[in-house]
């Protein structure tokens, strides 16, 4: 069985047009292009910040993300990012599933609302919430009246940062679960199986990976966005500050040590999110060349 696989393999790329084979010269210089552009555009910049963190040695960095004010907008940050990633996630799998599981009139409509904070500006979303939330905005008098604050405080940012991740999580499930149909869900429909049931046991199990994948794409997001927030926070120093803005404000003071030290926090929960992103894509991809090979054999 395994001759017949390595046959047919064989035959496969003798019959392959020979037009969609680079030569070696090109795939040499093709690669060296990318590791070059990645170079200077990707690795050096990550190089420069850890650099000048620590250029004035590790007493400097260590005070500069250990002070008060950095800790508070760690927190701020690692704590709307736990707030904004669940709700979209939930409101991902749930427009996912709806568009690509059933059909409504206004889906495109849908599809569309789910694509447009792509297309928004980050800092007009941001004041549309303050037009809206502020002490003179829309809603602004109803809810000062009743003792809510949604602007300049973690609510605010929260609705921010939700707004502008909403898309991450969405995308990558709908051509997922479009392209597996609804086969499956109708043969377990059909022996009995509830909603729920089907959604556990059947649709679940098969957009784990994209689920996982898109959920660490939309924390990466809401941890580094700064557009949005910076316009709805107001900027009040060790309370409404996330990593970027305290980032921002260091920098603008020419504490220039001190700010790239507390970039390098940002960059190591980036190589973080960069892990598992790579992690879940070998998963994927492992788990797509052993479904190959099981339908060859």
């Amino acid at each position: 069985m395994a001759g017949a696989v390595t046959a047919h393999l064989t035959e496969e790329s003798a019959i392959r047009p020979k037009h969609i084979t680079e030569s070696l010269p090109v795939r040499i210089i093709l690669i060296g292009i990318a590791v070059l552009f990645l170079g200077l555009v990707v690795l050096l910049p990550l190089i420069f910040v850890f650099t000048e963190a620590l250029k004035k040695g590790w007493d400097v960095y260590a005070a500069a993300i250990t002070d008060p004010d950095a800790l508070s907008a760690l927190r701020l940050t690692l704590t709307t990012a736990l707030i904004a990633v669940p709700v979209n996630t939930i409101f991902g799998i749930a427009a996912a599933w709806a568009i690509s599981k059933f059909a409504f009139r206004g889906k495109n409509a849908l599809i569309t609302l789910i694509d447009l904070p792509f297309s928004i500006s980050p800092v007009i979303s941001g004041l549309v919430f303050v037009l809206l939330f502020g002490a003179q905005g829309f809603i602004g008098p109803w809810l000062g009246s009743h003792g809510i604050q949604i602007v300049f405080a973690l609510p605010g940012i929260v609705l921010a940062t939700v707004f502008v991740t909403v898309p991450f999580v969405a995308r990558e499930l709908i051509p997922l679960m479009q392209a597996q149909g609804i086969a499956e869900e109708e043969a377990a429909a059909s022996l009995g199986a509830r909603g729920w049931q089907i959604f556990f046991r059947v649709t679940l199990p098969n957009i784990k990976w994209g689920l996982l994948y898109g959920v660490i794409l939309c924390n990466a997001r809401a941890m580094g966005e700064f557009g949005a927030v910076s316009v709805i926070s107001g900027h009040i120093r060790g309370e409404t500050n996330t990593l970027p803005l305290h980032i921002e404000i260091l920098y603008n003071e020419y504490q220039f040590s001190a700010a790239f030290a507390v970039s390098s926090l940002l960059v190591m929960l980036a190589i973080f999110t960069l892990a598992a992103k790579s992690l879940i894509e070998w998963k994927t991809s492992g788990k797509k060349h052993s479904g190959h090979r099981q339908e060859e054999l």
